[in-house]
């Protein structure tokens, strides 16, 4: 964890409520008690009526892979030693999308729309990432 030398998200009044979760191993996202509507990446005000009733929920970490990619080579600095890695848009369950990582798992066998579930990554003493793993297909 100390030698974590990769960017960090910025953790502001509003999202220190997502990496919180994260740190107990919980995916939270947000609703609009006014009209439903499922949020993520959080917000203060609901995108689609405007509303300030948002909720934290927690997701089930469970979705489809939407689309994803492997960096091979030509890798920003941080992330060079890395290489291979695979990078995927998530649609979770609940209906809203997310960008992380495809970890502990076969990257030559990533495929879309291939089921994943969250795993948290403790980067740091104060900042865990979600990222995701193909369900039942490890390497």
């Amino acid at each position: 964890m100390s030698g974590y030398n990769k960017p960090l998200p910025l953790i502001t009044q509003l999202s220190k409520v997502f990496y919180d979760g994260c740190k107990a191993n919980k995916l939270l996202y947000q609703v609009c008690a006014d009209c439903g509507e499922i949020i993520f990446f959080p917000k203060q005000t609901c995108p689609n009526c405007m509303g300030h009733s948002l909720e934290w929920k927690e997701s089930s970490g469970r979705g489809r892979i939407f689309t994803f990619t492997v960096t091979y080579d030509y890798a920003p600095p941080e992330f060079a030693a890395d290489t291979p890695y695979a990078l995927a848009i998530v649609v979770l369950e609940e209906g809203f999308r997310m960008t992380s990582n495809i970890v502990e798992s076969d990257l030559d066998a990533i495929r879309c729309d291939m089921p994943v579930e969250v795993v948290f990554d403790p980067v740091t003493s104060d900042i865990t990432l979600p990222k995701f793993r193909l369900v039942g297909r490890t390497e």
